[in-house]
């Protein structure tokens, strides 16, 4: 961004407190960056929406000789597709390949860990299944104990009482 110099009659190289804010939309309007520049910057955006995006350039000079005198020149170089313009975004691109591989280490660690659950209910519902088993044994158990018992009580009362009458004693 370049503003016009009155004395020379040329365009100053840069002017300092000079920027813009530079809006991006996508075609359904939605906003893809928004964002204040100095007077030179590189400006680059991914889009996931393909059509006409819409590109705002405003200076963000409040001096009124830039609005009301002053001219100004903005250099575009407007570049489609993937390019890899300098080091940073490729140090960028290293670091979402970075977080993308965490990522997938963590959706790995998320599917072990739910695996290992469901091993585990597994292992709580057979346990559970033979707790239920034992406690029923028991029961029955203790059921078969009782009908013992009270068929032992029942056969000695009717050996006592054929002893008592054989005796004579009844």
């Amino acid at each position: 961004m370049q503003q016009w110099d009155l004395n020379e009659h040329d365009f100053l190289p840069s002017a300092p407190g000079l920027g813009m804010v530079v809006t991006i939309t996508d075609p359904n309007r939605e906003l893809l960056l928004s964002k204040v520049y100095g007077p030179e910057a590189t400006v680059t955006f991914t889009s996931h929406t393909y059509g006409e995006h819409s590109i705002c350039l405003q200076s963000n000079s409040t001096r009124l000789m830039v609005f009301a005198a002053s001219r100004l020149r903005i250099h575009l170089d407007i570049q489609v597709g993937e390019h890899l313009l300098d080091e940073t975004i490729a140090q960028t691109k290293d670091k979402v390949n970075e977080v993308t591989l965490r990522t997938e280490h963590l959706i790995e660690q998320i599917q072990h860990i739910m695996k290992e659950q469901g091993y585990q209910r597994e292992r709580e519902e057979f346990f559970r299944q033979k707790s239920e088993d034992t406690n029923s044994n028991v029961l029955w158990w203790a059921v078969l104990q009782t009908i013992i018992l009270i068929s032992v009580g029942v056969w000695q009362i009717k050996c006592l009482k054929d002893f008592l009458i054989a005796k004579k004693l009844v």
